[in-house]
């Protein structure tokens, strides 16, 4: 097995995607009566802007024609192109990629992007093709979508099972279609490459350095400090591997993780890149880790900790495991991990919860940086990109934290009458068109 291969193997359980849609309209609804939302502007933002379905054939290693359906959902662009990731899994659909859609509007609002939201995918079970099948897999998507991405109309990422080659192919895909004369200029179609191909360098921690330093964050502002505080991170690939990285060297101690092949613990501790590296030599799966015990998958949410970050799935805290949590704070390191039956009971115990939109933004800012990198021929370094990443997620997180404060209200609220009302300030300074 390739080590891409494998790396997509990881997410090949089914992703709880039900429910998905309700969540976020709820959740939206629920802000948009907090700040007295224009009418008119709900309406335009409760429905996606364009939803585009195709379907289309791949020849496979054996000869054989295989048909695929790939989807993208352009939710909004009142303040700039679309952008959001793109997925390879079985339960890819319309219905989750509008919640997807709708929930990368908000997060980059949040941010303070000049972007819109996006997300998409391919109904498929990565592990089943070969790495030259995916490639082609991915080209003939990459045609199929056609005008409906480019760098200033629509800008993908990678997302769950597609990561920096994945882009890589996108992006020389995308270019090999447009004129001689705008190929190199087009680069900055996706984002989320490798360094030698027009990525970011530290793009690949963006996303779990927000994550840490959310957390950080809120310490701070709680007066308390990381050191010796315990954690547990569900899903150990580039989000949870990369947060718990940082957590662990500011004193905190990760005790138990979760994949999508099992759950272990060990109250004394788990050394973060012992456990990465053993998970690098064992198809990317954390499972018989010699130096944790196995723990029912059941029963992970409940186990003993300070922090607890779900960063694989969306769907994960519900209101069937929520009163069993023992963290005081939880970091949502995954999109929709928190459904609105189990944030409920969080709320209700006195359980802070760092909403998506804030604490996985790392991965969206990183992606503009990447984004005006190519657009204005730079190239950016590690040290640089990381004191502007912690510069614009710190300001996305004061904001956040003070209007919570203010207006005596969850952060998730916060964080959405923000994004929101960034959005309907531009409808109402360009008007509705005719």
């Amino acid at each position: 097995m390739t080590p891409i291969t494998a790396e997509l193997k990881k997410e090949t359980k089914n992703i709880p995607v039900r429910g998905m849609m309700d969540n976020v309209m709820e959740q939206f609804n629920s802000a948009a009566d907090q700040i007295n939302l224009h009418p008119n502007i709900r309406k335009i933002l409760s429905i996606t802007n364009n939803e585009i379905i195709v379907n289309f054939p791949v020849k496979m290693d054996n000869g054989d024609v295989e048909i695929f359906t790939g989807y993208r959902v352009q939710h909004n662009n009142a303040l700039g192109p679309y952008k959001g990731g793109l997925r390879y899994h079985p339960t890819v659909d319309i219905d989750a990629a509008r919640a997807l859609a709708m929930w990368m509007t908000w997060k980059t609002s949040l941010a303070g992007l000049p972007y819109g939201g996006g997300k998409g995918g391919i109904k498929l079970d990565p592990s089943k093709y070969s790495l030259s099948e995916l490639e082609r897999i991915t080209r003939r998507f990459t045609f199929a979508l056609a005008d409906n991405i480019g760098p200033e109309h629509d800008i993908p990422a990678p997302d769950v099972n597609t990561n920096s080659q994945t882009m890589a192919w996108i992006a020389d895909t995308y270019m090999s279609t447009r004129p001689p004369a705008e190929r190199t200029a087009n680069q900055h179609v996706v984002t989320g490459k490798p360094d030698a191909s027009g990525g970011l360098e530290g793009r690949d921690r963006a996303t779990g350095y927000g994550v840490y330093l959310s957390i950080k964050l809120w310490s701070e502002k709680n007066n308390r400090t990381l050191e010796g505080k315990k954690f547990i991170v569900q899903g150990f690939g580039n989000v949870g591997y990369w947060a718990a990285h940082f957590l662990e060297k500011d004193g905190a101690r990760l005790v138990a993780v979760q994949d999508a092949f099992g759950s272990i613990q060990n109250q004394k501790g788990i050394k973060v890149e012992d456990l990465f590296n053993y998970s690098k030599i064992n198809d990317g799966s954390i499972v018989d880790y010699p130096n944790a015990k196995t723990v029912n998958k059941n029963k992970f949410f409940a186990l003993d900790c300070d922090i607890c970050i779900p960063a694989a799935l969306g769907n994960q805290i519900t209101k069937e495991n929520a009163s069993k949590i023992k963290a005081r704070l939880i970091a949502e390191g995954a999109n929709g991990p928190t459904n609105v039956e189990g944030e409920q009971i969080l709320l209700e115990r006195g359980i802070t919860i760092i909403p998506d939109i804030l604490c996985n933004s790392g991965g969206v800012v990183g992606s503009y940086f990447e984004w005006l990198q190519n657009r204005n021929g730079e190239l950016w370094q590690l040290d640089e990109v990381m004191v502007k990443l912690q510069k614009k997620l710190k300001e996305s997180f004061d904001k956040v934290y003070e209007y919570s404060e203010r207006e005596a209200m969850d952060m998730r609220t916060a964080a959405y009458c923000i994004a929101i009302e960034r959005i309907e300030k531009a409808y109402i300074q360009r008007g509705i068109f005719p």
